[in-house]
């Protein structure tokens, strides 16, 4: 058992990462630790894991022996517990200054444990430009025992000037074998259900987890997998649209609500609401409204994400439909709607496929730069028709 069981399909990362890690126990000793640096970058496509390597790079860090994963310093690590490790997640569309003044006080101080103060943040790319202004200073200049670790999609979604101060580490789409290896071993999943998962999510780790455990995940993909087969005129294709618009928006309002309950509630006791004796504090009705403001924004974004896995989805559709019309040699990434694949592959042309591809690809894009939802998803089933 190490840190690393959970990095799936990334040897050469992890080999990399542990050389790192001597180098960093060979600095705390005293030597020049040729391999250590003070940042990173972790970039790779969705699911490949860049938070899992990070978090697993933190605990590697604090250990004694390198990541033997039962420690005390690396199971905290691991479970975002640790004194000397700062995790850094948001369900918001941004991190704003506030955020990043605060990390840079935070960063300043000595490890508490005698090792590393480690600061891991997942989503680089939604640092607002100011935000990212203040973290250069201390990127530059970092203190002597502070490690940076941050994590992007891609170099491209990290300002230049973050990036510029960073060692780039790059991982890859994890094999869907590897996947389906790690559903088995890690969470007891079916071998059969396991490789479905895998295969269906395309080798994203989370959403392969997601599709074997929970049954309300399958449902919705296979509604989303449906489309295809039902936009025949303009009535279908604008009732698909808003299907699908409210299907991920109950998705999000399921998933924040109980969130959204305990933050309110715990933050108007710790304001004094039921507390005998005590009044609620002056301010805290704009703290409330504040905190209401920012649950709308996380909803806006869950939402977001529900529609861009359905339209990943409607992509691995028409990849399989263009792999029949071609000839392709390859696995179908929904096999088990082979019969509706070679239907429609047998009803159109490669031309139009790739012209469907490219309508949903737009579609995401323009749900990225904030169009309304409703329309960019309606724009994108008139595209598909095949009436």
């Amino acid at each position: 058992m190490s840190v690393w069981d959970d990095v799936v399909g990334q040897e050469r990362v992890i080999a990399e990462l542990r050389a790192a890690v001597s180098s960093a126990a060979d600095l705390l000793a005293g030597g020049r630790g040729e391999a250590m640096t003070h940042a990173w970058l972790f970039t790779g496509p969705p699911g490949s894991g860049r938070s899992v390597a990070a978090r697993a790079f933190a605990a590697a860090l604090q250990c004694e022996r390198g990541g033997c994963g039962q420690c005390t310093a690396c199971r905290t690590a691991l479970a975002g517990t640790h004194a000397d490790v700062e995790v850094v997640t948001t369900r918001l569309l941004s991190i704003g200054v506030g955020v990043a003044r605060e990390l840079v006080q935070w960063a300043t101080r000595r490890p508490s444990g005698g090792r590393w103060q480690v600061v891991l943040v997942e989503d680089v790319d939604r640092l607002t430009e100011q935000a990212a202004n203040t973290l250069l200073k201390v990127l530059e200049e970092p203190p002597p025992r502070t490690v940076w670790l941050l994590c992007a999609p891609s170099l491209e979604d990290a300002l230049p000037t973050i990036r510029s101060r960073c060692r780039h580490v790059l991982l890859r789409t994890p094999p869907v074998a590897a996947v389906a290896d790690l559903l088995v071993r890690r969470d007891g999943v079916d071998p059969a259900m396991a490789s479905f998962a895998a295969r269906a999510s395309q080798g994203h780790v989370g959403r392969a987890r997601r599709l074997a455990t929970d049954e309300s995940a399958r449902l919705r993909r296979n509604e989303a997998l449906r489309i295809p087969t039902q936009v025949t005129d303009l009535g279908s294709c604008l009732t698909a649209a808003a299907n699908l618009v409210e299907a991920t928006k109950e998705e999000a309002g399921a998933q924040s609500a109980s969130l959204d309950g305990r933050e309110t509630e715990e933050l108007a006791r710790a304001l004094g609401k039921g507390t005998v004796g005590r009044a609620m504090d002056r301010s805290a009705a704009s703290q409330l409204k504040e905190l209401e403001k920012q649950q709308k924004t996380r909803a806006k974004r869950t939402q977001l994400d529900a529609l861009d896995r359905a339209l990943v989805d409607l992509v691995s559709f028409y990849r399989d439909v263009l792999a029949v019309q071609v000839g392709a040699t390859v696995h179908l990434v929904n096999e088990e709607l082979r019969p509706a694949v070679e239907r429609l592959a047998r009803g159109g042309a490669p031309e139009e496929t790739l012209r469907r591809i490219d309508a949903i690809l737009e579609c995401r894009l323009a749900l990225e730069a904030n169009a309304a939802p409703l329309l960019a998803v309606e724009a994108m089933t008139l595209a598909l028709r095949t009436g």
